[in-house]
């Protein structure tokens, strides 16, 4: 059975990457040894997000995207779940990652969104909470600093998925997949709160399925017992499950000072399905009180970016985010 393939952050080679998202793996690389702002850095995003979450009812309302189909800002209850339930497990709240290219920007600018008028799901711009509450102070600038160091490190693994495709396919434009990550204006970001068990039955958090982006960087999560952090899950059971590619199921446990970085539908593509989306899922706890948080990545081109010889980034990601609202 397939496991995650762990490298220290210097020593990510093609080699490494074929491991980690070839044929016969698990479809996740975990990247230790990061540099030492990013620990200190997601611990204070992972523990505000419970904050935002328990801001007033009108508070959370104003942050919320109803015309970009919830995928700005705050969000809850508006995603359906595999059985067409709405999904009540989990809050989320979306940042759009263009700051990474201009400090100036929280969305695609206007000569990026000309022709694209209709998708608003990556044109609308960011919505940041007020900061009054000392919890949240800095909560924008820590985002941000977090979500720009985790696309520097993603930066490098598209780098050598690059060197591989320049090998191994025709017509592949030598640094695209790094080119159009590293210039995107719609990579997104999605801090996750998943809510307290309110039954005594287990439920996934989150159902399977495989992310859209290229690549998705993923901090480990920190689990809280009410207000109470605690050093690890409470739970063996509950947290990350990844589908290999021979359709063996494994639990993955990201290690706290750890990135774990998994490969989606979009890689796929632009790959010429050399890389394979992982399906993976997040299984609840039993347990009462218990919540969980993290922060997923998701490094996907810029809206007018080929995906495939037929497809924008745009037309791609407006296909599948049909079937998931």
């Amino acid at each position: 059975m397939a496991s995650p393939v762990t490298v220290s952050l210097g020593d990510i080679t093609t080699d490494k990457l074929i491991d980690a998202f070839g044929k016969d793996s698990l479809g996740i690389l975990v990247v230790k040894d990061l540099p030492k702002e990013y620990h200190d850095l997601r611990k204070k995003v992972l523990t505000q997000v419970s904050y935002l979450t328990r801001l007033d009812k009108q508070s959370l309302q104003d942050l919320e995207c109803p015309e970009g189909y919830y995928l700005t800002g705050w969000s809850l209850g508006k995603e359906k779940l595999a059985n067409g339930v709405a999904d009540e497990l989990k809050g989320s709240f979306y940042i759009n990652c263009s700051f990474f290219k201009d400090p100036t920007l929280e969305g695609p600018p206007p000569d990026e969104i000309r022709g694209y008028e209709n998708y608003k799901a990556y044109t609308t711009w960011n919505k940041w909470p007020k900061e009054a509450l000392d919890e949240l102070k800095g909560f924008q600038q820590n985002c941000k600093a977090l979500i720009s160091l985790m696309i520097e490190i993603s930066l490098q693994i598209c780098e050598k998925i690059d060197s591989y495709c320049e090998n191994h396919l025709q017509n592949y434009q030598p640094g695209y997949l790094e080119s159009i990550i590293r210039g995107s204006t719609t990579s997104k970001a999605r801090l996750l709160h998943y809510l307290p068990n309110t039954s005594s039955s287990q439920s996934d958090w989150c159902g399977e399925h495989c992310d859209h982006s290229c690549i998705t960087a993923l901090t480990s999560a920190l689990f809280f017992d009410g207000d109470s952090e605690l050093t690890a899950s409470p739970d063996p059971s509950a947290g990350l499950y990844i589908k290999d590619r021979r359709g063996n199921i494994v639990k993955v446990n990201i290690p706290p000072d750890c990135l774990a970085f998994q490969s989606g539908s979009a890689l796929e593509e632009v790959s010429g399905h050399q890389f394979k989306a992982v399906p993976h899922y997040v299984k609840g706890t039993t347990m009462p009180g218990i919540s969980r948080n993290t922060l997923a990545v998701f490094l996907q081109p810029s809206l007018h970016a080929m995906v495939n010889e037929n497809e924008t980034f745009a037309q791609f990601a407006d296909r599948i985010l049909r079937h998931n609202h």
